[in-house]
């Protein structure tokens, strides 16, 4: 693994241990106070969405490479929907909360594209790679999150309604808290805005820049004050199993639909693993604390998918240079 790449992982660490220590520290407050909370809802409602408009009232739906987003949104949507759908069924034995299949689902399946992802596909892959890479980054989050936000949004209109309610009233809960969503309502806006062709104002653009910015640095913060306020789960089982899925399995699905499904070889097959492969992305505990489910356990995924990558990223790098 290059020196650049390497350097990168040290820096996420070092910026989840610095949250760690600020939560350890309480220098923010005492868990009662839920400060990891406030500034995750600071994120969800404010940063991200800026990030989300900005991205998508600014993308080029012409050239987006679109055999590449089949191969690579196909085998990942299919292995979120798997995940729910299993996890789903077993709520009720193991009594998890309503949303805690989404969570996974979302965690198993949402990479870490831009911290490591753009240095690891700049530094490995040259420019065209990177290019590629940045053409998927810019619907990864808009993609997986509108799908499992439609599915946990689902599940809390069902249970909400009751197990007798009928599928109406069920789909119209749904899409009612899909479309205010903080995830939904400004990928909407944003889509809405690109198709009038106006453009975004430079003051404007300068605003939503600089809002979206804040995403990552925060999250990553996130990530080690959940840490040191939640501590690491009862059970490891469910982490480890997670970053199995994350790191080892969703790769491993990318690759045989992407060569053997599309026929993709080369550089884009190359993008597409690697993107596969990354570790869970931030994004996957910032909406574990917006549904208030599994905090703990994904905070863990987080930190031990990013270690591991170490391990995994390189045999990735293996397997794609086999078959070039």
């Amino acid at each position: 693994m290059s020196a650049l790449v390497l350097g990168k992982l040290l820096a996420i660490v070092a910026i989840v241990a610095l949250g760690w220590l600020v939560g350890k520290a309480r220098w923010l407050g005492d868990a009662q106070a839920e400060p990891a909370r406030v500034l995750s809802n600071a994120a969800f409602y404010l940063f991200a969405p800026a990030l989300f408009f900005r991205t998508t009232a600014r993308l080029d739906m012409a050239n987006l490479p679109w055999a590449m987003l089949a191969a690579f949104f196909g085998p990942v949507l299919v292995l979120m929907l798997l995940v729910h759908g299993v996890q789903r069924a077993r709520r009720a034995r193991t009594g998890a909360a309503v949303a805690a299949p989404a969570v996974q689902a979302i965690t198993v399946t949402f990479g870490n594209s831009v911290q490591v992802g753009i240095p690891l596909a700049a530094g490995i892959l040259g420019e065209a790679g990177l290019g590629l890479h940045l053409t998927l980054v810019s619907v990864h989050a808009l993609v997986l999150l509108l799908v499992c936000t439609t599915l946990v949004e689902l599940d809390l209109a069902r249970e909400r309604g009751g197990a007798q309610a009928g599928l109406g009233p069920v789909l119209a809960g749904t899409l009612r808290n899909a479309l205010i969503h903080p995830v939904v309502l400004p990928v909407l806006a944003g889509l809405a805005w690109n198709l009038t062709g106006l453009g975004i104002a430079p003051a404007v653009d300068e605003v939503l820049l600089t809002l979206g910015s804040a995403v990552v640095p925060l999250c990553l913060t996130l990530i080690g004050m959940s840490l040191a306020y939640l501590g690491w789960p009862a059970s490891m089982h469910g982490a480890l199993a997670t970053s199995a899925l994350k790191l080892l399995v969703q790769p491993a699905l990318v690759l045989l639909v992407a060569h053997w499904g599309f026929g993709l070889v080369g550089l884009p097959l190359a993008v597409l693993v690697l993107l596969a492969s990354l570790p869970a992305g931030s994004n996957a505990l910032m909406f574990a604390q917006r549904y208030r489910a599994l905090e703990a356990e994904t905070t863990a995924v987080n930190v031990l998918s990013t270690l591991a990558f170490l391990l995994t990223g390189p045999l990735w790098l293996a397997v794609i240079a086999v078959l070039d």
